[in-house]
């Protein structure tokens, strides 16, 4: 077989000219459409147009052109078929050996922030789809290209011997049905947003490949990542763009993200160490400096070889001070030319850039819908972007916290939310002091936080993620000198934990609200 005609429609033009002219120069007849045809008649490409094969105008501001017999049956005629060849000859229609089609830029449409639905509506590509699809599942005779990228190889065959590879044919066609049936998803959850309906009886989700990587959380898992089609609002991993060091690893990249997602709590300059998903080590300032000097001292032990996030920029101090330890990443939205060459100097250190600062306050963070796969399925809910504001607490104890002490629980409430259940955090002077994240039991996860904080348990605060199902773990606060807690309350044994907090002088607070994290 050799490839004798082709229907070229894009609306992606790069490339198109010089690929349609060097299979024009190996005696394959172009057929085009629209615009397209407009392009390659003005370069001088021979072209004829579809009408020319369908004996039909294209009509309806070009919404019907291809949806005709004469274009799909010459796409879908099984070539080593008696019946289908003696039909084709019959009604004196052609075969069709080669599709070029990309679609309606219905991503870059809807990524618009004015765009009107109608707009959106409108381009919505049908007849693009269709030849694309006919092409695709007809690939043991038709070639379809819906990427430019394939242009060289698919002409390189061509020139060679005359068509494309069964084995190319079938890699082609994979492509196109990915293709489309991502181009269906976005306009799937375009429908879903309009109407309101974020979990419809089907849900089909789209990414588009970042990176193939090493392995995933081990050398022996297969990984790669991949990001949304439309640009999430605000500083994201998927967005940064990586200014130094050697290639992200799986474990990177959800460490960094976790690192960001806490962060972003905080609209004061705040610095947060990372390490396995879980924080050892946050701090708020007058600076960025100030900040990561907390996140620091909070454990200097566990930040070695983590990962650190900050919302403002990393100036030279800061540099400085980073560079005096390991560290796989450090996530900023910007640094100083001091501070990159400072950090730079460091192979193995990851620098990423998130290109902006908080461009909303914490408080006006919409959820997004976060996906976790189980054996045969998958779970859908809302990210946790719950915030708490001081008149949303109840005091339940007989001494009220004071002015401090409720600014350190509303600190510690913003980071516990980030740290696996069960949770406890201890706070003092707007930094973490103790962490005890993911036990069996919230005792047990009160003594690993206290046992970390050490000395400066005494006079801080306490923040649980969830309520106290019974007194032990504020006996073992006060026992260690916190003065205040925070926690959700709602357990049938609230009396005993109130009441072990007004023995022990310490004023607790409930939210109402918990933060599970599995």
């Amino acid at each position: 077989m050799a490839i004798k005609r082709a229907l070229v429609s894009v609306s992606d033009k790069t490339g198109i000219t010089e690929f349609c002219r060097a299979l024009a120069a190996q005696g394959v007849q172009i057929i085009s459409t629209g615009g397209t045809h407009a392009l390659l008649e003005r370069e001088g490409v021979p072209v004829i147009g579809i009408s020319d094969v369908t004996g039909f105008p294209e009509i309806l501001d070009g919404r019907v052109k291809t949806l005709h017999p004469a274009v799909h049956s010459g796409l879908l005629a099984i070539r080593d078929s008696a019946e289908h060849v003696e039909a084709m000859e019959k009604l004196g229609l052609d075969y069709i050996d080669l599709v070029v089609v990309n679609l309606y830029p219905f991503k870059e449409t809807i990524s618009k922030p004015d765009v009107s639905y109608e707009d959106a509506i409108e381009n919505i590509d049908i007849g693009g789809p269709t030849m694309l699809r006919s092409a695709a599942k007809n690939h043991a005779f038709v070639s379809v290209v819906v990427d430019a990228g394939d242009y060289a190889e698919v002409l390189a065959q061509v020139q060679a011997g005359g068509d494309t590879t069964l084995e190319t044919r079938k890699r082609l066609a994979a492509k196109v049905f990915r293709h489309t049936s991502a181009y269906d998803a976005l306009i799937s959850e375009y429908f879903a947003e309009q109407l309101g309906e974020p979990l419809p009886e089907s849900l089909t989700f789209t990414y588009e490949k970042v990176q193939d990587l090493r392995y995933g959380e081990n050398p022996h898992q297969q990984a790669a990542f991949y990001r949304k089609p439309l640009a999430k609002k605000g500083a994201s991993i998927t967005a940064a763009k990586q200014l130094h060091g050697k290639e992200l690893s799986y474990n990177n990249i959800n460490d960094a993200n976790a690192a960001l997602a806490i962060v972003s709590e905080f609209d004061e300059p705040a610095v947060v160490a990372v390490k396995h998903m879980n924080p050892c080590g946050v701090g708020i300032g007058a600076d960025i400096d100030e900040a990561y000097v907390k996140a620091y001292e909070s454990d200097p032990t566990s930040i070695f070889g983590g990962i650190v996030a900050a919302n403002r920029a990393i100036d030279a101090q800061t540099a400085d001070r980073l560079a005096q330890i390991f560290l796989e990443i450090v996530i900023a939205p910007a640094f100083t030319p001091e501070a990159l060459d400072i950090l730079s100097r460091k192979k193995n250190i990851r620098l990423l850039a998130t290109g902006e600062e908080q461009a909303t306050s914490a408080a006006e963070r919409k959820p997004e819908w976060l996906v976790t796969s189980v054996d045969g399925g998958m779970l859908v809910q809302q990210s946790d972007v719950h915030t708490l504001d001081e008149a949303d607490l109840q005091v339940v104890t007989e001494r009220a916290p004071t002015a401090e002490e409720m600014k350190q629980l509303l600190f510690a409430w913003k980071v516990v939310k980030h740290v696996k259940s069960n949770a406890i955090l201890l706070a003092s002077n707007s930094m973490t002091v103790g962490v005890g994240a993911g036990q069996m039991n919230r005792v047990g996860a009160a003594r690993i936080a206290i046992e970390q904080a050490g000395d400066k348990a005494r006079g801080a605060v306490l923040a649980s993620d969830a309520f106290f199902p019974m007194g032990d773990t504020v006996e073992l606060a006060a026992q260690a000198g916190i003065t205040a807690i925070i926690q959700p309350g709602g357990s049938v044994k609230d009396a005993e934990s109130i009441a072990a907090a007004n023995a022990a002088g310490i004023a607790m607070v409930v939210t109402g609200v918990r933060h599970f994290k599995h």
